[in-house]
């Protein structure tokens, strides 16, 4: 599988991993740690030396609950510090984590060279617009309702696969159809699904995405491992790999978006060196 990014041609032979920054004082999980210009950049720093192919920036909470703030807000925490970003690292490659069309904007203009929308365009109906106007990677999560209440919105009328495969074919056939080709598929693991369904998921990713699309699998240090285990965000590392090992086993999986890189690139490593001696 292969994406057009920027102009570079990137093959998926093997996973490559998406190294999450949250510019955000509520995430779940590492919110307002990456307060200044140093931090930043330092944070950055480690993430690409541990193996991140690509940077995911973000400055909206979309953790279950989360309030959304105003786009201009949002702006702020973004659009400068992917410029400073950017010249400082010249080579690499961000993906811009909103479902505002005019954020994403003004981050490709920055030099950002994906859109990753956790909405799947529902949020913003110009997102599919500019999309067009750009042809770049996008990234189609499965999401119900708004972070505010989507973990009200967990009632599926069929089989969850089939819902969500029923919603990104709808998607991808008016994104194809508008010239939109690079599509990477998200489940949206915690957004609008309870524990259950999220292991569903789990077990059954190989029927997403009908063998034509890169899944990115975003599980890193969820609630679905806190409500199972007990435990805390900080002490989900652990399981958080396990939990990736077993993505990675699974064909279609091209993608993982992570705190911890290091420890994500050990699962990489692990599970294609299992599957090629198999």
């Amino acid at each position: 599988m292969i994406i057009n990014c920027a102009g570079e041609l990137l093959k998926f032979d093997k996973p490559k991993i998406m190294g999450i920054v949250n510019l955000t004082p509520d995430s779940f999980y590492d919110g307002n740690l990456l307060n200044s210009k140093k931090k930043i950049l330092k944070h950055i720093e480690n993430l690409l030396k541990d193996g991140a192919d690509f940077i995911d920036i973000g400055g909206c909470s979309t953790r279950p609950g989360a309030k959304l703030i105003t786009e201009e807000e949002e702006f702020n925490r973004v659009i400068s510090p992917i410029k400073y970003i950017i010249k400082t690292f010249p080579k690499i490659k961000i993906s811009i984590d909103t479902f505002r069309s005019k954020i994403a904007k003004a981050a490709i203009e920055e030099g950002a060279v994906i859109i990753n929308d956790i909405s799947g365009g529902e949020l913003d109906k110009n997102m599919f617009s500019l999309l067009i106007k750009l042809k770049i990677p996008y990234i189609l999560n499965h999401m119900v309702g708004i972070p505010n209440n989507m973990q009200n919105k967990t009632y599926y009328s069929d089989n969850i696969i089939v819902e969500i495969n029923n919603f990104f074919s709808k998607k991808i056939f008016f994104l194809k159809k508008n010239g939109i080709n690079d599509i990477i598929l998200d489940p949206g693991f915690g957004f609008s699904k309870t524990l259950n369904q999220n292991f569903q998921l789990l077990k059954n990713l190989t029927l997403l995405g009908f063998q034509d699309h890169l899944i990115l699998i975003g599980i890193s240090r969820k609630s679905m491992i806190k409500k199972l285990l007990n435990i805390s965000h900080k002490d989900s590392l652990n399981a958080t790999s396990i939990i990736h090992t077993i993505a990675l086993l699974k064909n279609g999986v091209k993608l993982i978006r992570v705190h911890d890189v290091k420890e994500a690139l050990e699962c990489i490593k692990i599970t294609q060196y299992y599957k090629e001696i198999l």
